[in-house]
């Protein structure tokens, strides 16, 4: 069974570092798909696909109340929805 990548990149919505791997593709520029466990933004579906910007999922991202979205995976040590 190949071994979880660590969460390194930082997620341009929520600003946390929680990504596995970059939202984007230095080569193609294109979205990874991943979806940011802290604010659940689909990098590629969610901005390519629906038009979302950055700031516009920040904003109703911080008014929701900048709560951690994944049901499975627990927020970093020491993570602080202070974004």
């Amino acid at each position: 069974m190949p071994k979880k990548a660590s969460p390194t990149f930082v997620c341009p919505v929520c600003e946390s570092a929680v990504l596995t791997e970059p939202a984007r593709s230095a080569k193609t520029g294109g979205g990874s798909f991943e979806i940011c466990p802290c604010c659940g933004f689909q990098h590629g579906v969610d901005d390519d696909d629906k038009g979302i910007t950055h700031a516009q999922a920040r904003a109703a991202w911080r008014k929701a109340g900048a709560k951690w979205t994944s049901k499975t995976q627990p927020p970093p040590k020491g993570w602080a929805k202070t974004r």
